[in-house]
């Protein structure tokens, strides 16, 4: 692997300081700054770069570049990488990466099934329509299919050979049962143990499988399978070695001395233009400096060099992102058998950015409180018609909601729904609740059920705010869906709160007894 390396010295990159002047004409570099690719002696690259261009699917240069090396072959015409992964910022084409390898994983390789998994639903039905499109409009292509099927949850896309293309949203048991010869897992920097263990042995029974893993830099505790594989990447950099099963390349610049292999006394600038084109490919081709120079002035500096810098948070080993409640202490109120009592205390809490909303419930489970998420789903509109029905089957003495939160919006059209009153905590009683529940994980007197990913991954990405004297969970920068521990904190301060409780209806006669 080559060195790109910027000739500032460290720490010369000053905070305020304006951007050096940038060249008249600048391109994005096409080859990574991280890479580690096993030994190849052909590839199927450039048979599916022609297939593509035959679809009006024109790649770039570093797009070919990645194809030629992920589909290498070994001298006996199996994978040499059995897994590739792309990291690169958003808007450079790696959409066209996913669409030219999942064409040639039907009308050239013969792959079985190829399952493609996003994140979100509506991440995974977009790249259903790209490919469609691309398909659709191909007259040799088209003439090959048998079917496409658009069918809410069941998209997919199949041949008269038989070959199918399956696109699904990630959950811990989506993918499960499937057979699938090559896996595509887009937005791979929200990526955890759960999703890889539904989805991992469906190639476990398939001749020479292969998963691609494609998405921007890490975002902290949910980006647990990137970290793995990004720590393989750099240990093969720095040893010479190239990893034995993993094509990786990692489009970014050098903004951590430990990540230097041979010369740790530099990095790069983050405001020179240069940096810009070290990390984006499409610089020059779809991308400007000029766009970029409006996202750094809007994004602020750290969320810049994450999105368009490629500057990852990585947890650095299993379970160092436990900062706040440690796992081992979360895991030992793990009981799987726990029932709550009556009363219950129900509560919802949203993202900042209103992508996922949570449902969470407590109760009395003997000498110690249950707590247990409910649901968690990514937006609003479901809501409150699910704590309609929740509502009704469970009548719990009160639902909880902060009012200065995301999910304060529910709040009117809940009270309407139900007809009840929403118990509204104050800022000193979300502190309260916040030190309640954790005095009570210490104190081991809260159990829960585990294996609620969601709830996991929060707990494990958690961060303190200051909220006057006290302190209360942090909604912004920790890179989680923080929604499902608000809710399960609030839920369990709700089994003691103050509820209005509704006046008993008096018979007419009681008055005059």
């Amino acid at each position: 692997m080559s060195s790109r390396r910027s000739a500032r010295p460290a720490g010369a990159a000053q905070k305020g300081r304006a951007p050096a002047a940038a060249p008249e004409r600048l391109y994005g570099a096409q080859r990574p700054r991280i890479e580690t690719v096993p030994p190849y002696v052909a590839s199927s690259g450039p048979e599916a770069i022609e297939l593509a261009a035959s679809a009006g699917l024109l790649l770039d240069p570093w797009q070919q570049h990645v194809l030629t090396a992920g589909l290498g072959e070994d001298a006996d015409g199996r994978w040499s990488a059995f897994e590739v992964a792309v990291t690169v910022s958003r808007q450079n084409g790696k959409g066209s990466i996913i669409e030219a390898r999942e064409l040639a994983g039907l009308f050239l390789l013969g792959e079985d099934l190829i399952i493609h998994s996003a994140h979100e639903f509506k991440t995974a039905i977009e790249a259903f329509r790209r490919i469609e499109s691309l398909i659709v409009n191909t007259d040799h292509l088209r003439k090959r299919v048998a079917r496409v099927r658009r069918t809410t949850g069941e998209e997919a896309i199949e041949l008269l050979t038989g070959q199918r293309l399956r696109f699904l949203a990630r959950s811990g048991g989506s993918g499960r049962g499937f057979t699938g010869n090559c896996v595509i897992l887009d937005e791979d920097m929200i990526l955890g143990d759960d999703q890889m263990g539904a989805l991992m042995p469906t190639m476990a029974a398939v001749d020479d499988p292969q998963v691609w893993y494609l998405g921007s830099a890490g975002i902290g505790p949910q980006s647990v399978q990137l970290a793995r594989l990004r720590r393989r990447a750099l240990a093969a950099v720095a040893s010479g070695e190239p990893d034995p099963s993993l094509a990786y390349m990692e489009w970014s610049i050098n903004a951590h001395v430990k990540e230097c292999a041979t010369n740790c006394t530099d990095h790069d600038d983050p405001l020179a233009p240069e940096s810009v084109a070290r990390a984006n490919p499409a610089l020059g081709y779809r991308l400007t400096l000029e766009h970029t120079e409006r996202e750094r002035r809007t994004m602020g500096h750290d969320v810049f060099a994450r999105e368009r810098l490629g500057v990852g948070d990585y947890p650095d080993e299993e379970g160092d992102a436990w900062s706040v409640i440690g796992k081992d202490a979360w895991e030992a109120l793990i009981d799987g058998d726990s029932q709550p009592e009556a009363p219950y205390a129900f509560a919802i809490d949203t993202t900042p950015e209103r992508s996922h909303t949570s449902i969470c419930l407590a109760g009395r489970a003997g000498t110690v409180v249950h707590v247990e998420m409910i649901e968690n789903r990514p937006g609003t509109q479901w809501v409150v018609d699910r704590a309609a029905e929740l509502h009704a089957k469970w009548s719990p003495r009160c639902w909880v909601i902060d009012p200065s939160s995301p999910a304060g919006s529910f709040i009117k059209e809940l009270e309407e729904r139900l007809g009840i009153e929403v118990v509204k905590p104050r800022a000193r009683d979300v502190a309260q609740a916040t030190g309640q529940f954790y005095d009570a994980v210490v104190s081991q007197q809260l159990v829960h059920i585990g294996g609620q990913a969601p709830l996991t991954i929060a707990l494990a990405g958690a961060r303190k705010r200051d909220l006057g004297e006290a302190w209360a969970w942090a909604r912004r920068g920790v890179g989680v869906d923080i929604s499902p521990l608000v809710g399960v904190t609030l839920a369990r301060w709700g089994l003691t709160a103050d509820v209005e409780e509704p006046e008993e209806e008096v018979e007419p006669w009681v008055a005059y007894a």
